[in-house]
């Protein structure tokens, strides 16, 4: 019997991180979802592969100022359930805004990611503030405009 000890090996290759930034200051929410998205899988690396984890991480400043269009800010709803009867909260995106405007784009992009392990660990390079100052000055981020 002849077995092949030949393997395919796929050198990884971890280039160092790069970190990028971008101000959600009057960008529309779901253009500037898909392209934080796109760049968080690492599509617009050379050494794409699905099933790796990129090099890449965002922040995202000014969230509270995003963007939308049509009547959001009043009728869409986010609903989120504890698991017990009678746990489904629901709230308009206006009062959640008010509340936590960072989550309006974590939960944006967190649906344009992969549902399984590598989506959530891609999920955890995007850093969303809803301010103008975030913390990240020493990683030396590169300014990105979406348009």
């Amino acid at each position: 019997m002849f077995i092949n000890k030949n393997k395919t090996y796929i050198e990884k290759i971890k280039p160092k991180t790069k970190w990028y930034i971008i101000n959600a200051k009057d960008q529309n929410l779901g253009r500037l979802s898909s392209q934080i998205a796109y760049m968080i899988k690492g599509k617009n690396s050379i050494f794409y592969l699905p099933y790796q984890e990129s090099n890449t991480s965002i922040i995202v400043i000014n969230s509270k100022y995003i963007k939308l269009t049509g009547n959001k800010q009043k009728e869409k709803i986010y609903k989120m359930h504890s698991g017990h009867p009678g746990g489904l909260k629901i709230n308009t995106l206006n009062n959640i805004q008010k509340k936590m405007p960072n989550k309006i784009i974590e939960h944006a992009v967190k649906g344009m990611l992969p549902k399984n392990t590598l989506g959530r660990k891609l999920f955890k390079n995007l850093k969303v503030y809803s301010g103008n100052r975030h913390p990240h000055s020493a990683q030396k981020p590169i300014h990105l405009t979406i348009n």
